[in-house]
This record gives structure tokens, sequence and C-alpha cells, in this order.
């Protein structure tokens, strides 16, 4: 009894272990066929079209997508542009080229290319782009797409069609638009029944609260902006405080169902100010503490006065605008500065010069009131209903709208650091009429995103906190520096104007590339055979187990190339090969240890063992600082080496994986087998004593 549970015992795993050995060997025999098949499908759909026409039965094909080549194999061109640097300081114009760069890249990305190469050459006069297209056919398209200026804008959520309407679309529009004016009308028929204004607010509006103020309250309007039409059609209908008016308003936002509150008198000033700001305050690019400024700022006060307040903000203001306007704030409506600023800017008389630093979330300020005059502001409630534009129709219409702020009211872009947690942000900065338009934009968008989008696609969608004004803005978030950086660049290509020239354009023919391509795979399956022919020859069954193993390795690089859209170029040839090359080495270091073993007296079995366990350390070190040279390579090179780079790196983890696992599961199987026990099979000798 307890013999026999001994014997079944310790056979049961030698079974098993054979059978996964066994059942290794046969996947790995798939594995070669069906890689190979993946690799070259045109050999299996033609096999397929055999069969078809041989038996009536139609095997599936598989889809035959060609590989993707370089400028070296399949032809393309190379092109040259100048960037035109005369507009831009010399400080930023090293970033101004590298943010060209980045907006071509995107371009020729967009546009279809297989691995483009963008490079820059700045030598301290020169600023120019050498651009490499493979494979492209319309030159001339690409050129044009490549050769444009970078076109920055800021747009708000709502929706924008990006195409006319076909004449089934402008019906469905036009019986939509019928709907809902209907449905606005009965709303209006209901609050002019005297149904409570207030329930048909938070019932029927669409509209939603912001800064916890009623839905549908809305206050300090004028007949300017996006709500003039409702003002001037209450003024035109001469209405009364509490009235509703009697017909239907419709403004971009929708159509309005209006009751009117009343007007209120109030005043607008025309304002200037000079800015100090200092470490921590919002868009504050300089260093000085607030020691420092608080210093500056009380000796600006001592000399300014009305009659050199322009020239003073010129020389001392830390606004970016005040270079160009003197600190003119222009006429300010109520509301559309941060309270402390306004309150102060109320208190003063009219031609007079704040006494003391009023200090906000940009520093400190000295407020000149140059002037003051009565307004009026009215007082709404709405039920804002929907009305359907172009937009809603078309399926692929934009979820941004315009908003008229654009690159040319951007001054520039710089990456900052927070004086508390030291996370990177992003500051912006805005010519006179830029932060006139940001600073609406935002007070219309707090808690709502403003995208900025370059050449079409968004770079950055933050969220308005609050209204901003005085021409500077953060956008904050979870930046790297990196980041950070790349957001910046990116803006001052929008912002910058640099045109680029085309210099010089070189086309490279394609029946050079299918040349070059031929003689290459000529070349790799000659090396190919060589090796095979070498390694039966000197190694004998090993050999050939070694070239089945090395098969398996030839078609998953190709398989990987495929997979990862990897670009083969000649140099990435010549890596392929070279890791080809190291795959064998590995395994005649196998078989040279094999060949030691069974020399020092070993058995067959223990010295394919000992073989395959004691060369895994010189080969697993020389695959690594292979794959390190590779990785640097392809890190700090240009674009030619990096190909080299890339498919040596896949070559060489490829091989560990095949010399080792793949070549030692053959041998294993093969071992033990009656038909395989002659040492003469494994060029093996003993030592002659």
């Amino acid at each position: 009894m307890q013999t026999w549970k001994l014997k079944r015992n310790t056979g049961a795993p030698r079974s098993k272990s054979k059978w996964k050995l066994r059942l290794g060997g046969v996947l790995l025999l798939l594995a070669t066929l069906g890689s190979g098949i993946y690799d070259f499908p045109a050999v299996w759909n033609d096999g397929a079209g055999f069969v078809q026409a041989k038996t009536g039965w139609n095997p599936p094909r598989l889809k035959d997508a060609p590989f993707r080549l370089g400028l070296d194999l399949q032809g393309g061109t190379h092109l040259v542009y100048e960037a035109d640097m005369s507009e831009i300081p010399p400080a930023d114009r090293a970033s101004a080229l590298d943010g060209v760069r980045d907006v071509i890249e995107r371009r020729v990305n967009a546009f279809g290319v297989s691995e483009p190469v963008v490079q820059t050459i700045n030598n301290g006069g020169t600023y120019r782009i050498i651009v490499e297209l493979a494979g492209v056919l319309d030159v001339n398209a690409a050129i044009k797409q490549i050769g444009e200026t970078p076109v920055l804008e800021f747009k708000k959520p709502g929706k924008e069609a990006t195409r006319a309407l076909t004449a089934e679309e402008q019906a469905a529009l036009t019986k939509k638009n019928a709907e809902e004016n209907a449905a606005a009308k009965a709303v209006l028929a209901s609050a002019r029944a005297g149904a409570n204004f207030d329930t048909l607010i938070s019932t029927k509006s669409i509209e939603k609260s912001v800064d916890g103020e009623p839905v549908g309250d809305l206050k300090a309007l004028s007949t300017e902006g996006t709500n003039g039409p409702i003002i001037q059609a209450i003024l035109n209908a001469h209405l009364r405080p509490g009235q509703v008016l009697p017909t239907v308003v419709k403004t971009a936002e929708g159509l309005n169902v209006v009751k009117y509150v009343g007007p209120h008198a109030d005043r607008e000033m025309l304002l200037s100010h000079i800015l100090v700001c200092f470490e921590g305050k919002t868009g504050c690019t300089n260093s000085q503490t607030p020691l420092d400024a608080s210093i500056k700022i009380t000796n600006i006060l001592k000399d300014v006065t009305p009659a050199n307040f322009a020239e003073t903000a010129r020389k001392e203001s830390d606004d970016p605008t005040a270079k160009d306007n003197g600190g003119d704030l222009g006429w300010v409506k109520p509301g559309e500065t941060v309270p402390a600023f306004e309150l102060a800017a109320r208190l003063l008389a009219v031609g007079a010069i704040s006494t003391e630093a009023v200090e906000t979330d940009f520093g400190y300020h000295i407020i000149y009131k140059r002037d003051e005059r009565p307004i009026t502001t009215y007082e709404i409630k709405r039920v804002l209903l929907p009305f359907s534009t172009a937009a809603d129709i078309i399926p692929d219409a934009s979820p941004w709208q315009n908003t008229g702020l654009s690159g040319k009211d951007l001054t520039r872009a710089t990456v900052e650091f927070d004086q508390n947690s030291g996370a990177p942000h992003v500051t912006l900065q805005f010519n006179a009429e830029g932060a006139k338009l940001f600073g609406d934009l935002t007070a219309s968008l707090v808690g709502q995103p403003i995208a900025i989008f370059l050449d079409g696609s968004p770079i950055s969608t933050p969220v308005v906190q609050q209204a901003i004004y005085g021409g500077q803005a953060i956008i904050t978030g979870t930046f790297t520096v990196d980041e950070a950086k790349l957001l910046a660049q990116r803006l001052n290509a929008g912002a910058l104007p640099v045109p680029v020239k085309l210099i010089s354009q070189e086309t490279v023919g394609p029946t050079l590339g299918i040349a070059s391509l031929q003689q290459s795979l000529k070349a790799a399956m000659i090396g190919f055979a060589l090796v095979a022919a070498f390694m039966i020859f000197l190694y004998r069954l090993p050999g050939l187990l070694s070239i089945l193993a090395l098969t398996l390795y030839a078609f998953l690089n190709i398989m990987a190339y495929r997979l990862f859209g990897v670009t083969i170029t000649l140099s990435g040839i010549a890596g392929l090969v070279l890791s080809l090359g190291i795959a064998v080495d590995a395994n005649v270091l196998i078989f040279e240890r094999m060949k030691d073993e069974y020399r020092s007296g070993r058995d067959l079995s223990t010295s394919i063992s000992e073989g395959f366990k004691r060369a895994w350390a010189p080969i697993r070190d020389g695959h690594f600082t292979t794959f390190i040279s590779a990785a640097v390579l392809y890190a700090f090179s240009s674009s030619f080496v990096k190909g080299f780079a890339l498919t040596l790196a896949v070559g060489v983890v490829l091989s560990l994986f095949t010399a080792i696992t793949v070549t030692q599961t053959y041998m294993r199987n093969v071992k033990d087998a009656k038909w395989f026990q002659n040492p003469w099979l494994y060029a093996l000798k003993r030592k002659k004593e």
C-alpha cells in the first residue's frame, strides 16, 4: 500500500510536467505559424482563394494593411521653413520657435503623415524649421496647411455649427423653432394671466443659478450686451415696474418671457490705475516682497499727479497693458471690478487720486478717478426657454462658441510657481482690448469653463472662478512642470505673430524607396539563410531548433511593428538585423556552455540544463546593457537614429525570450526522445584523457 502510494505521488508530477512541456512546445509552434500568417496575410489570402476555387468553401480573409514606411523607403517631401522673428523680442525668440515647431507637429499629425520629422535650427540669426513628410502625395495641400500662422481662440460653452444645413435639416429646424415659439407664447400667456412668475421660473426656465442668485433674477442690466434687446424692448413698451413684457424676446441665450422689476440709478466711472504687485498675488510675474511693494507704492504716491499719472503708469505699473494705455481702464460699470477696487473708486471725487494704496487680489493700486456720469441699470425676472439653432440640428456641431477673444489679444503666457505649494501654473497677460474682453467674458461665465483652442483643437479648458479684470489671469491645475511649459509654449505660439516662409522643398521619389526596400529585404533574407546554415553546420540539432526559435523571433518583431504602428526605415531595418545577431549570439553562448558541461563529464540531459542555467547571467547582462544603449539613443537622438534604437530595443526584448524560453522548450522536448539521444546530434564530444 505504501509503496503503491509512493510511486503514484512521484510519478504523477513527472507525467504532468511532461505534458506541460509538450503543450508548451505545441503552442510555440502554433505561435510561429499564427504570427507568420498575421505578418504576411497575403499568403493566407492566396491560399484561401485556392481552397475556395477547389472546394467551394470560402475561408475567412485577413486584412492586408501595408506597413508604415519612412521617408527613405517610400519617398516623400523634405521642407525647410524660415520663421520671421522681426516682431518678436530677442529674449522670446527661442521659445517662439519651439512654439511654432509644436504647432507644425500638431498640424502634420492631423494631416495623417507617418512618423513626421519636425526639427528646428537656431544659430542666433537663423530660425528655421525642417519638416519631413513620408508618403505625402498632395504636397501642395500639406504646404498650405503647415504654412499658416497659428490661430489661438478663446471659446465659451455653446453649440456652433460646423457647416451649412441641408434642405431637410433646414426644414427640421424651422419646424422645431415653430414648436419652441408656441411653447414660449404659452408661458407668456400664463404670466400675463396672473400666474406666479417665480413658479414659472422654477418650473419652465432652463437657466441655472449663478453665485446663489435666484434663477431668472437679473440685475444691473443695460441696453448693451447679451440682454440689451430685452431692456430695449422694455423701454419701447414703456413698461411700469411689475408688468410683464407683452412679447417674447429672442436673444443669443434663447427665448425670454420677461417681468420688469424696475430701474436703478447708478453711475459709471472713467478710471485709471497704477498696479504694484508682489509675491503671491494673482498674475504677478516679479519676485518682490510685500514690504518692497509697499515701499514702492508709497514712493509713487508722493510724486504722482493727474498730469503725470499716465506717464508714471507706463514706467512703474506692473499691469502689462499700462505701457500701451497709461493705466487707462476706460468707463467702468458697476460690478466690473473686484469689490475692494470698486468701493475705493466710488469714494473718490472726480479728478482725485487715492491717497493710500488699495489692496486687491492683484496687488496694490493707485486709483485715479478721471470722470463720472450717471447711468440707469435695470432689474428683471425672466423665464428662459430654448430656441434651437443650426448647431442643434447638425450632429457634429461644436460644443464651443467663439467669443471674439483671440491670440491677437494675448501679450504672452509664462510658467510660474505658487509661493506656498510650489505647484506650477500658467500666467496670461492680455493687452488693453483683450483685458476688457476677457473681463466681460469671465464675469458672464463664473463657474463655467473657457476653452482655449489652438488651430481648432482644445489645449486647455480652465473653469472660471471669478470675474478677472486688469489683463492678468492664472490657469491652475494638476500640472507637472513640463505640462505647464508645453501649455505656455502653445499659448505663445498662437499669441506671437510668427509667420513662416517656405524656402526649400525637395521631393524624394518612391522609386528610390522601393529599390532600397527590396535590397534591404534581400540582404536580410540572405543574412538569415547564412546564419541558419552556420548554426546548423556548427551545432546540428540545437542549431536547427535555434533557427526555429529565430523564425518566431522574426515574426514577433514584424508583428510588433504592425500592432504598434512602428514606421520602418533603413536605420530601423539595421536595428532589426543587429538584434537578430544578438539573438544568435545568445544561442551560441548556450550551446558552447553545453559543450563545456558535456566535456566535463556530465550526461546529455544535465549538460543541456546546465548550459541554459550557466549561460543565463552573461546573456541577461549583455541584453540589458544593449537595451540601455538603445533607450539612450531613442531619448537623445534625431528621428533616423530613433528608428534604429526603437527596433533594436524591441528586438533585444524579444530575443531574450526566444533565446532562453523558446529554444529551451524545444530542446527539453527532444532530448528525452530515443531518436535524439546520440551526442553527435548535439555536436558534443567528451574531453580526451
